[in-house]
């Protein structure tokens, strides 16, 4: 039977959520669909990020970051959700914390939303139905970029 030794070169590669000193980046999740937060959790965690935070509103969103601060690298927002939409949690994110870097999460045929956040301090944005390669390319940019 073969064993990884016999392939040395199929781990080297670092994981994208991994920063230069091996901890990986911290990441907020904001969504109201729990089956989009479990999604995105385990498309980010594949990859050595450390999803620090979960919340189901804008509302939770926003309070859940201020709660971490300044132990948050990323946030990923839903722009639907109920109490608190994602455009208005950003605001008050940035608000808080001009540096903030938040990745918007639309469902297509919000592309005025989308805009509307770029404009207020997102720093990309993500169209579901959600595409692994997609998110990590996005996410990755970010925080890399």
């Amino acid at each position: 039977m073969k064993t990884t030794n016999d392939f040395p070169n199929i781990n080297e590669r670092t994981p994208e959520g991994k920063r230069d000193d091996g901890q990986g980046f911290r990441v907020l999740v904001v969504d109201d669909s729990m089956f989009v937060t479990k999604q995105i959790g385990q498309i980010l965690t594949s990859e050595g990020f450390d999803v620090v935070g979960t919340a189901g509103d804008g509302i939770d969103g926003v309070e859940k970051y201020k709660e971490l601060y300044p132990n948050v690298d990323l946030v990923t927002m839903d722009i639907t959700m109920p109490r608190m939409d994602g455009v208005t949690a950003l605001e008050k994110i940035i608000e808080f914390d001009k540096d903030a870097k938040v990745v918007m999460i639309s469902a297509l045929g919000k592309q005025d939303l989308v805009k509307k956040s770029l404009l207020i301090g997102a720093k990309n944005y993500i169209i579901k139905p959600l595409d692994r390669k997609k998110v990590l390319e996005r996410v990755v940019s970010v925080l890399k970029g």
